[in-house]
């Protein structure tokens, strides 16, 4: 067994209002936001899970909310500053923030990259204000194309747009409009996502009426298409890039690899390659518990067991479209194969869902299609 990169995710819970398809860990904005507080804790956090991880690199850091972009350039700043002098930071590490689109937010992107973010993605949705409306969002499509060029022009090494397809009464030709839309924006990654209605959500109480499975395949296949002839190379079932633009931190996820999560209700899993463990951790959810004096940020812990870790790892790497090395298995679990594990990767071959050249296993265009068929077998 060895430890895989290391990547940190740092959660902040705000935004201006809660949409109604949001199933993340976020809370509506009242009053000032206590961003010098927040920051402390987030950094006590940090030190605190540090002492997990040892010397230990991060690769990668993404801020993500809520809104991130509700923070001021100072406070990241001072957060990154305080990064740096409490774990090992790679000299080029990839460092995303998400924002959404509005004016006030806008004009704050070149701060944000002097404050060392050197990545932004972007919560557009939808250029459509029919759609937007639906979906709850406080911008509309010229603040949203207006959002995107200041990101564009802030510095920042590469940008992603956040869109979604499958939405509320969308047409094929709606959802491609969208898709068109984001593209001529030419930022270097897309993630474009079909919407999925979650529980404890406002759309899962009220359910609105989405498009039906012949359409959102319609959707799934054309799209698809219009990303390739612009240039743009799936190399996960919802991420689309540029050559070389992939996004190094959700790459770290789906290769299995690990991450500090710090913040309200931030998820991790930690490795330790010496005693054979992979933890899981997970923080008090709401801000006011996890800015307690005195309270441990820590909610619940637990270590991965043997019976789960051929799930978890392939739930994650069949997300992919790169082959994924066999001896990563051995490497990132510490375990191996069993004979009926091994069976439901054979017959998943004989099934056209997988590709095993006897080195690695590639998912197919059939496998990403029906992956929870794929999955299923390792629960």
């Amino acid at each position: 067994m060895r430890n895989p990169p290391l990547s940190l995710y740092i959660h902040i819970p705000w935004c201006v209002q809660k949409c109604p398809y949001c199933d993340f860990n976020s809370h509506a904005q009242k009053g000032a936001l206590p961003e010098k507080e927040y920051v402390a804790h987030l950094l006590d956090d940090l030190a605190t899970d540090a002492k997990l991880t040892g010397e230990r690199e991060i690769t990668t850091i993404f801020i993500g909310g809520g809104t991130p972009s509700l923070f001021t350039p100072d406070s990241i700043h001072a957060l990154l500053a305080g990064v740096k002098t409490r774990v090992p930071l790679a000299a080029n590490a990839e460092i995303t923030m998400e924002a959404n689109p509005g004016t006030i937010e806008a004009a704050r992107f070149d701060g944000f990259v002097q404050a060392g973010v050197n990545r932004f993605s972007v919560g557009v949705q939808s250029f459509q204000p029919v759609h937007l409306s639906v979906l709850g969002r406080i911008h509309d499509d010229v603040q949203a194309r207006f959002a995107l060029g200041q990101a564009k022009q802030s510095g920042a090494r590469s940008l992603n747009i956040d869109l979604m397809h499958g939405l509320p009464e969308q047409t094929l030709e709606n959802a491609l409009q969208d898709l068109e839309s984001a593209i001529a924006e030419q930022p270097e990654h897309l993630s474009w996502y079909q919407l999925t209605i979650e529980p404890n959500t406002p759309f899962y109480s009220r359910p609105p009426e989405l498009p039906d499975d012949d359409i959102l395949w319609d959707i799934q296949q054309a799209g698809h298409a219009m990303l390739n002839a612009a240039g743009f190379q799936q190399y996960e079932i919802s991420g689309y890039s540029k050559p070389g633009y992939q996004c190094q931190h959700n790459l770290n996820y789906w290769r299995f690899g690990d991450y500090i999560g710090i913040g309200c209700g931030a998820h991790g899993k930690i490795t330790n390659a010496l005693s054979g463990t992979i933890t899981r951790t997970v923080k008090v959810k709401h801000p006011r518990g996890y800015m307690a004096i005195g309270r441990d940020y820590l909610d619940t812990q637990h270590q991965v067991i043997h019976q789960d870790l051929a799930f978890e790892f392939f739930m994650n790497r069949f997300r992919l479209v790169e082959p994924c090395p066999k001896a990563d298995f051995e490497d990132f679990t510490g375990t191996t194969l069993s004979a009926e594990q091994q069976h439901e990767l054979d017959r998943a071959v004989a099934q056209a869902l997988l590709v095993d050249s006897g080195t690695h296993w590639q998912v197919t265009e059939r496998g990403r299609r029906y992956l929870n068929s794929l999955l299923s077998a390792f629960v």
